[in-house]
């Protein structure tokens, strides 16, 4: 079914929306989920918990990146219980991914100019559209979709090393592009 259909099963309240959009993108945001969380029935609650975030949410909202849309409420929500519940141990989920981001963020606020959250996004949004394509693939299935470095050279047909290599530049590039923006890093 297309995303639009499936919309209009929530502009209608038809409960058939909810097993839609499962079935087109629950595999999808199940792995968002658990690439941050590591946790079944954690990633479990999220997925539902997003599910009934858009119930909320459509109407009044018509959302245009259906996809999109979805994984950012799921994504929130993981973020959220992996806050809640503390990091429990090192070696995945979110912790690793923060931690590898942590020299190329913004700096608390006091350090020099501060930024917005929206202001942030469409930085980020220009360096990225400034990767090569597989540059990009690359940093967005590492740190938005959660995925492993083993997972994103199987998925690329390339070697652990590379995805590595590549990631570092880039989180280098990247800190280096919001400083000549004038963000404090």
């Amino acid at each position: 079914m297309e995303d639009g259909q499936i919309i209009d099963l929530y502009w209608k309240r038809d409960q058939r929306a909810i097993g839609e959009t499962d079935e087109k993108y629950g595999r999808l945001l199940h792995s968002i989920a658990w690439n941050l969380l590591r946790s079944r029935e954690d990633s479990e609650e999220c997925v539902n918990d997003t599910y009934l975030r858009a119930w909320e949410a459509i109407p009044p909202s018509r959302p245009g990146a259906f996809r999109t849309w979805l994984g950012q409420i799921t994504r929130n929500l993981s973020l959220d219980r992996w806050k809640r519940r503390g990091a429990e141990k090192r070696g995945g989920g979110a912790e690793v991914l923060l931690g590898e981001l942590e020299d190329c963020l913004p700096a608390p606020a006091g350090r020099g100019r501060s930024v917005e959250d929206g202001e942030l996004a469409e930085l980020l949004s220009a360096f990225l559209r400034g990767l090569s394509r597989e540059g990009r693939a690359m940093f967005l299935r590492r740190y938005w979709y959660g995925e492993s470095v083993a997972e994103v050279a199987l998925a690329l047909g390339c070697g652990e090393g590379k995805v590595k290599s590549s990631l570092f530049r880039s989180r280098k590039a990247l800190r280096t592009y919001l400083e000549k923006e004038g963000i404090a890093v």
